[in-house]
């Protein structure tokens, strides 16, 4: 008579005790452990370069926000334009009142 066991359909875990406790239950071999040592740091590994390369887009875009608002200060604060604003300010003050 043959008896069925249900093999686990999850993945083992990701941190090192459970890795290791699900290698032990399961009976795997010394290479099976090495494997699962070697996929464990590839995934810390992957997770912190992706950490550091969204800190690396924020500062990137943080630095490209002030710049693009220096300039916009700079256009702004220009005679010219101070004049078209403030005749803009005065013509719509005289169409309300």
């Amino acid at each position: 008579m043959v008896k069925w066991t249900a093999e686990p359909t999850a993945p083992p875990p990701v941190s090192r005790t459970g890795a290791e406790s699900w290698l032990r239950r399961r009976g795997r071999s010394v290479w099976g452990r090495v494997r699962a040592a070697a996929l464990r740091a590839a995934l810390i590994a992957r997770t912190r370069a992706e950490a550091g390369m969204s800190t690396a887009e924020y500062a990137v875009g943080t630095i490209a926000a002030c710049g693009f608002a220096a300039l916009l200060w700079k256009v702004l604060s220009s005679g010219e334009v101070r004049s078209m604003l403030s005749a803009l300010v005065q013509k719509a003050l005289k169409l309300a009142g």
